[in-house]
């Protein structure tokens, strides 16, 4: 009998050291509100994709998830400032594929893409769309690379800023077509389509959360999708493959990120919140109407997302190289 007590005592005492190790907050984690920094100005599609998600997430976890805005630098500002933070759970990034591409991007990154956080998974990948102001006179994507051919002098082409989906499209069409243009660089999506509106450029490519819209509105031309097959959402528009731009496939992909050194289990609980926001029926729907999708659930881990970063850095790199557009 006393030995039997002895062993119940040793085994409570083991599972209380083992519940010690871990930090308090883990053990409670979440007991207060959950702060997601978007790495770009409010309004543009990845804040757009964050809002969405964030909102489904605050269900499950118990405590509101807060969005706030940090652009700058191609979204680096942002990203620097969640990879310094307290790695509590409680201040987490949503950036795209800027995590990759930055890399080779930024000579002086403050930050290292591979190690700076800890994956929490992937959230969703958005295809890109070809899309001019409405009086631009190319009628189709051949007639496009003709004009923009014919007149590269004088044809502008607005991106977000280096790094932004945009520019990175943008870099990718121009190669495709052999024709470098003059690029106009904004600070943010929002500010860069509210001109393409008004007619102060000509032309961009960027994520369907942030055109779709106004492609059904008739307030912009639309040209081609970057994609292997056209979109439910907007079945009338052909695929740059299509219009003849052969190996044209792209699409923005978002990942959710804590700070390196977040306590595993605190990871875990945000990923599986993540999938239970991805897996939500009003998620699902709004991502449709912005011309995209969920992951599956075998993507929204962190192992999936970590492997998708290191694979996206050797994709991207000879890109850059060879455009040879860099920042400081």
């Amino acid at each position: 009998m006393f030995k039997r007590l002895l062993a119940s005592l040793a085994g409570a005492a083991f599972i209380g050291a083992v519940g010690a190790g871990l930090p308090a907050q883990a053990q409670d984690y979440p007991t207060g509100p959950i702060t997601v920094v978007v790495p770009f100005s409010a309004g543009g599609p990845t804040d757009t994709v964050t809002r969405l998600v964030a909102e489904s997430m605050s269900k499950s976890l118990g405590q509101q998830v807060i969005v706030e805005n940090v652009g700058g630098a191609g979204g680096t500002l942002g990203a620097a400032r969640v990879a310094k933070a307290e790695p509590d759970g409680y201040t987490l990034l949503l950036h795209h594929i800027g995590m990759a591409t930055s890399a080779t991007l930024y000579r002086k990154l403050p930050y290292d893409p591979k190690a700076a956080f800890a994956p929490i998974g992937l959230v969703t990948e958005v295809p890109m769309v070809l899309v001019a102001r409405k009086d631009f006179p190319p009628n189709n994507l051949q007639e496009l690379i003709t004009y923009v051919k014919e007149h590269k002098d004088e044809v502008t082409y607005a991106n977000a800023g280096i790094g932004a989906a945009s520019h990175l499209c943008g870099m990718l069409f121009m190669q495709a077509i052999e024709t470098p243009l003059t690029t106009v660089p904004y600070k943010g999506t929002g500010p860069a389509m509210t001109d393409l509106l008004g007619g102060q450029v000509d032309f961009l490519c960027d994520q369907t959360t942030n055109t779709t819209n106004q492609i059904k509105a008739g307030e912009v031309k639309a040209y081609g999708v970057f994609a292997d097959q056209r979109l439910a959402n907007l079945p009338d528009l052909p695929t740059v493959k299509e219009g003849g731009l052969e190996g044209q496939s792209f699409a923005i992909w978002h990942g959710l990120y804590a700070p390196a050194g977040t306590p595993e289990p605190i990871v875990n609980k945000l990923s599986e919140a993540l999938k239970a926001a991805l897996a939500d029926q009003t998620v699902i729907d709004r991502f449709a109407e912005l011309g995209t999708a969920p992951v599956p659930a075998d993507q929204a881990t962190p192992a999936a997302l970590q492997q998708k970063v290191t694979s996206e850095i050797d994709r991207w790199k000879p890109v850059i190289e060879a455009a040879g557009e860099y920042a400081d």
